[in-house]
C-alpha cells in the first residue's frame, strides 16, 4: 500500500511563485519606466537598456559555463539585474559603460559571492557605485527631456544642491513635470508615474512588501522638510520624494529579497535607515543623491537587523 504519510524536511508550504516566475514579473513591470525613458530621451536610452541587459545575462552565461555550473540565466535575474543598471545611468553615457557595468554586476557583485541568493549588496546598485567612481563625469551628465541631442542638463537635485532655493524653480518645473518626467535624471528614475504603477502592481502581487519603501520614503521626505535648507520646518516634502532616484531605489531596489531583511520589522528598520543615510547625503554631503550608497551601505547591515529583530517563535511567548 502506498504511504502518503512520508514527510520530507522543511518547507512544507508549496506555492507557485517561483524565483523565475517573480524576477519576469518584476522585469516585465518595470518595462513600463524603461518605455518612458525612451519616449523622453530618446532610442539612446533604448541602446543603453539592450547592452546593459546583454552584458549581463552574457557574463552570466560565460561564467557558469566556464565553472561548469548550471546554466540559469532563463530564471531572469541577470536580466533584471541589467535593466535596474540600465535605470541607472543616463541616457548620455557611452555604451562601452553599460557593458562594463554589466560585467562587474554580475562577475564581482554576484558569481564571486557563489551565485543568485549568496551576494551581499544589490548587483546594480554596486556596478553603478563603481561606474560613478570611476567615471564621474559620465555618470554625472545628463540629457535635457525631448532633445534630439544630447545637451547636457542639470538635475533639480543638483541645482538644489548648488544652493538654489528650488531646483524646480530654477529649471522652470513644476511638481506635475517631476511627476511626469520631464526632467534631466537617469533614464528609469524619470517618471514617476510609470513607477508608481509598477510598485502597484507588485505590490498587489505581494512579490514586495510596504514597510520598506514606506519607511524609506517617509524618512526621506520627513527629514527633509524638518531639517530643510531653507529652514526649520521649511524644507520642500514632495520635491525630495519626486527628485533622484527614491522611488525607483525604494520600491525596486531596497526591496531586493537576496539584500533586504527577513521580517517585516527588520524591513521597515531597513528603510528608515535607507531614508536616514539618504537625507544626510542629500543634506550634508558632497554629492546631490544619495540614493544607491544608502542602500549599499544597509545591505551590509542586514544580518545585523535580521540578527536582533526576530519574529516570535511559534509557542513562545
Amino acid at each position: 500500500m502506498q504511504n502518503n504519510l512520508i514527510v520530507s524536511s522543511s518547507p512544507h508550504i508549496a506555492s507557485h511563485d517561483a524565483t523565475p516566475k517573480i524576477m519576469w514579473s518584476v522585469f516585465f513591470a518595470l518595462l513600463l519606466s524603461g518605455a518612458a525613458g525612451v519616449f523622453i530621451f530618446g532610442m539612446r536610452a533604448l541602446m543603453v537598456i539592450l547592452v546593459s541587459i546583454a552584458s549581463c545575462v552574457a557574463t552570466e552565461y560565460l561564467i557558469q559555463k566556464l565553472r561548469r555550473k548550471k546554466i540559469t540565466i532563463s530564471d531572469g535575474s541577470a536580466a533584471l539585474t541589467g535593466l535596474l543598471l540600465a535605470y541607472n545611468l543616463s541616457s548620455t553615457v557611452p555604451l562601452w559603460m553599460p557593458l562594463v557595468g554589466g560585467f562587474f554586476a554580475i562577475a564581482i557583485c554576484k558569481q564571486a559571492f557563489g551565485g543568485l541568493g549568496r551576494n551581499i549588496f544589490n548587483p546594480a546598485l554596486a556596478a553603478r557605485a563603481f561606474l560613478l567612481a570611476s567615471w564621474p563625469k559620465h555618470m554625472t551628465d545628463f540629457a535635457r527631456p525631448f532633445t534630439l541631442d544630447a545637451i547636457s542638463s542639470a538635475t533639480p537635485l543638483a541645482c538644489f544642491k548648488l544652493g538654489k532655493v528650488s531646483g524646480m524653480d530654477e529649471l522652470g518645473l513644476s511638481y506635475w513635470d517631476m511627476f511626469l518626467g520631464k526632467r534631466g535624471g537617469c533614464l528609469g528614475e524619470v517618471c514617476i508615474v510609470a513607477l508608481l504603477i509598477a510598485a502597484v502592481y507588485l505590490l498587489w502581487k505581494k512579490y514586495i512588501w510596504w514597510q520598506t519603501p514606506l519607511g524609506f520614503i517617509l524618512t526621506v521626505g520627513g527629514l527633509s522638510w524638518v531639517f530643510g535648507q531653507q529652514g526649520f520646518l521649511k524644507g520642500d516634502f514632495l520635491f525630495s520624494i519626486l527628485s533622484g532616484g527614491l522611488i525607483l531605489g525604494a520600491f525596486f531596489m531596497a526591496t531586493d529579497y537576496v539584500t533586504s531583511p527577513l521580517t517585516k520589522q527588520g524591513q521597515l528598520v531597513f528603510g528608515v535607515g535607507c531614508g536616514l543615510i539618504t537625507f544626510v547625503i542629500r543634506r550634508f554631503g558632497g554629492y546631490p543623491e544619495g540614493v544607491s550608497y544608502s542602500i549599499l551601505i544597509m545591505n551590509a547591515v542586514v544580518p545585523l537587523i535580521d540578527r536582533y529583530v526576530r519574529p516570535r517563535v511559534y509557542g513562545v511567548k
